[in-house]
């Protein structure tokens, strides 16, 4: 009771309810009524690990030294608990099978982690890479979704069992005992070294139930791709008396959330894309203006992140107003909108009309897809509670105007289907732009659902 008021008043968790890392596995659907459970290995698992964990560390006597939620799935509060532990934990372990990336419910739980480490990387423009994965089931590399496959992990200094067999192999033949000993204890000793290293900081629950899924919707191609593009000057063509500190060489190093966030918008726009298992790509405005065709059908939903300070230059404000005429509609707008830039707060009535006369169709479409995307994102952390709604909203308007491509070998059908860079195979995607040097490298219970409801975001300060 006292964790869920404490969430309730929006404060923090005492370090004494905050578990050290946090098991998310795909729940193993039982044969039969009264048979055994086969989620009892996943228990011996981690009891094991909790009692390595309690061992290299000195955490107290009565903390949490690990969190799964099999007690509390189905008890009252059990989305709150499990939100507060997704917060606060210092590392996340999930147990690869072919299993856990089917579910959407593991896909929401590494989705509301990997938020954590996105926001603290912006705000200090470290990598803050805490996800510590382990082989329930060894997962074919051509199975695993973008997320997991981009992981930088080696998985063979647990063991050539490990690798082969997985953990679930391992604990479930007694000759291979000693195999199981090592790979646990090797795995606890990496959940520690990482927490020790990352020191991933906790923050406000997210409503899980509401989250997307870090796998994408359920059977999605693994080749999604999506572009962002940047709308903004660079220190060197700023309006007369604009500040420089918030602006780079070129637009991509734009950062309205100067001085609390130190990476730029682009890059962590494209982190938080890549969060939704897609490919993403990033450019500027003014490289790629002129290169759309408007007669040509899309190959890829696109982010338009726009300063509103654009307008003070006349050829850039004459084509977005170009831009803006054109039929576009799986192209999504978002404001970013700093308050406590004082420039920007003494003109802000004035940009944003000048913005809604340049943009009226964009703007207005922005505010269909969330209306915080389009009145002005308040700060780094509602950018990455509304980006999910705009990505969905950008990819289902290109689902109804892209390319449809027949089935491979076929002259004719019923219902043709769409494929390309959203579907299983087509075209292939534009080249990915150039990254950047700082560039940062559970459970299904067979009733998993696909609630997708998602309200707009609050744009208000945090």
């Amino acid at each position: 009771m006292f964790l869920r008021s404490h969430l309730r008043d929006g404060g923090r968790v005492p370090a004494s309810v905050q578990p050290y890392f946090f098991l998310s596995y795909a729940h193993t659907p039982r044969f039969g009524a009264g048979g055994p459970d086969p989620d009892m290995w996943v228990e011996r698992l981690f009891r094991d690990l909790c009692s390595h964990v309690m061992a290299l560390t000195d955490l107290p006597a009565g903390a949490e030294a690990g969190f799964m939620d099999r007690e509390i799935r189905s008890g009252e509060g059990w989305s709150e608990r499990l939100g507060a532990a997704l917060a606060t934990c210092r590392v996340f372990v999930p147990l690869f099978s072919p299993r856990y990336f089917a579910s959407e419910m593991c896909g929401k739980e590494w989705y509301a982690f990997a938020q954590r480490a996105i926001h603290q990387g912006a705000l200090s423009n470290q990598p803050a890479e805490a996800i510590v994965p382990a082989l329930w089931v060894p997962v074919p590399p051509s199975q695993l979704p973008g997320p997991a496959e981009r992981l930088q992990f080696n998985h063979n200094t647990f063991g050539e069992r490990y690798v082969t067999d997985g953990l679930y192999g391992l604990i479930k033949l007694r000759g291979y005992a000693e195999q199981y000993e090592r790979a646990v204890y090797e795995l606890a000793k990496r959940i520690v070294r990482v927490a020790e290293t990352v020191r991933l900081e906790p923050v406000r629950p997210l409503d899980y139930r509401g989250v997307p899924s870090a796998f994408g919707p359920t059977g999605s191609s693994p080749a999604r791709s999506l572009h962002v593009t940047v709308a903004a000057a660079s220190r060197h063509d700023l309006p007369d008396g604009r500040s420089p500190e918030y602006y780079g060489d070129s637009a991509l190093e734009w950062n309205p959330y100067h001085p609390v966030a130190q990476r730029p918008i682009a890059y962590v726009a494209e982190d938080l894309v890549k969060n939704l298992n897609y490919q993403t790509s990033i450019g500027s405005f003014d490289d790629e203006a002129g290169h759309y065709d408007s007669k040509q059908p899309p190959t890829r939903p696109e982010i338009l992140i726009v300063d509103r300070w654009v307008v003070e230059d006349e050829h850039r404000r004459q084509r977005l107003a170009a831009f803006d005429q054109e039929s576009r509609p799986w192209v999504n707008v978002v404001v970013p909108w700093n308050r406590y830039d004082h420039q920007s707060r003494a003109k802000e009535i004035e940009l944003a009309r000048r913005l809604e006369e340049t943009l009226p169709v964009k703007m207005g479409q922005g505010r269909a897809a969330c209306r915080a995307a389009a009145n002005g994102v308040a700060n780094m952390e509602t950018l990455g509670q509304i980006l999910p709604q705009v990505v969905e909203a950008a990819a289902q308007q290109f689902l109804r105007h892209a390319q449809v491509y027949l089935p491979a070998g076929s002259t004719h059908t019923e219902r043709p289907r769409l494929l390309g860079p959203m579907g299983m195979s087509g075209p292939p995607a534009p080249p990915r732009a150039p990254f950047p040097p700082d560039t940062f490298g559970g459970h299904n219970d067979g009733n998993d659902s696909n609630d997708t409801d998602r309200g707009d975001a609050d744009d208000s300060e945090s």
